[in-house]
This record gives C-alpha cells, sequence and structure tokens, in this order.
C-alpha cells in the first residue's frame, strides 16, 4: 500500500477517524530532506500495510492543516491513534530509526 496525499478536505476521514495508526508525513516540494525519506515511507508503507497508513500532506498546499499541528520544521512525522497525536518524529531519519519510533504501534 502506498503513501497517499491528504489535504485540509479530507484529513478528518483519512486521519482522524481512521482505526488504523496514521503517520502523517508533513513535507513540502523544495525540501531536500523531505525527499530523501519519501522512498523510506514508501517501504515502510509496503511491509506494514493493514497496520499502519501512511499519508502525506504538502504543508504548502495545506498550511492551515500544518499551522493546527504546529508544524515549524519539516519533515516532520506525526503518529495518529484513535485521532490524537502519540508521537512526533522530526527531521530525516534512516528506515530502522523510523521503524523503531513506530514499533509499538505496527508491533
Amino acid at each position: 500500500m502506498a503513501t497517499e496525499k491528504v489535504t485540509a478536505a479530507n484529513f478528518n476521514d483519512v486521519v482522524l477517524k481512521s482505526t488504523t495508526p496514521v503517520l502523517v508525513d508533513f513535507w513540502a516540494e523544495w525540501c531536500g530532506p523531505c525527499r530523501a525519506v519519501a522512498p523510506i515511507l514508501e517501504e515502510i508503507s509496503n511491509e506494514y500495510a493493514g497496520k499502519i497508513k501512511i499519508v502525506k500532506l504538502n504543508t504548502d498546499e495545506e498550511g492551515s492543516v500544518a499551522m493546527k499541528y504546529g508544524i515549524s520544521s519539516i519533515p516532520t512525522m506525526n503518529l495518529f491513534v484513535g485521532g490524537e497525536v502519540v508521537k512526533s518524529i522530526v527531521g530525516a531519519r534512516p528506515k530502522p530509526a523510523i521503524v523503531r519510533e513506530l514499533s509499538e504501534y505496527i508491533g
């Protein structure tokens, strides 16, 4: 399952109402570290399909959502469980570090 794009219009349904943990990648087109972490998130999405949903929110296009969650540095990856942020990962990280951060939620 590949990562999907999320917007202010569908954020509530896709992220907040999800019964599965959702990792939201707050990113922007111009952000080098964001582009570096994107293929890692694709791999995690595929490997843990059904256990976690990974979505991408472009902070340039959806500034209101980024502001609501206090995103001041990108990439920031917020993990939502039951509609609440339970973990925040700031900055590009290697795959093992991201998986380790998510381990208690993805089994």
